[in-house]
């Protein structure tokens, strides 16, 4: 059965998931926002996707861009997991994964790191 929690909660625990990344990367997220939607809507399955310039690809071009953007999404996540447990864990994997892609980590690399 699905777990369903309040978007309140969810976003806590976006949060707390944040609070965990190490600080040598924390230091490195420059011109990000982390958003919390329902759902994609071209890919309802979708977990999260960062949409932006990777850091390994900013050049001089990139100074005044608008911030990139994480969206992590709360029903499918919600809908794979069993227990709040889980859902904590996939939230990490997912906001890992996302943040991998911003730091220019490509799939198979974060699949190695057991952020996929």
């Amino acid at each position: 059965m699905p777990v369903h929690i309040d978007t309140g909660r969810f976003d806590e625990l976006v949060s707390d998931a944040l609070d965990r990344i190490p600080e040598k990367f924390a230091r490195a997220i420059d011109n990000v926002v982390f958003l919390v939607e329902d759902r994609d809507p071209d890919d309802p399955h979708l977990l999260g996707v960062y949409v932006g310039v990777a850091l390994d690809e900013r050049d001089s071009n990139y100074a005044g861009s608008l911030p990139d953007r994480i969206m992590i999404f709360r029903e499918p996540l919600m809908e794979m997991c069993d227990d709040e447990d889980d859902l904590v864990h996939e939230i990490e994997v997912t906001v890992r994964h996302e943040l991998g892609h911003y730091f220019g980590l490509d799939e198979k690399r974060l699949h190695e790191l057991g952020w996929g």
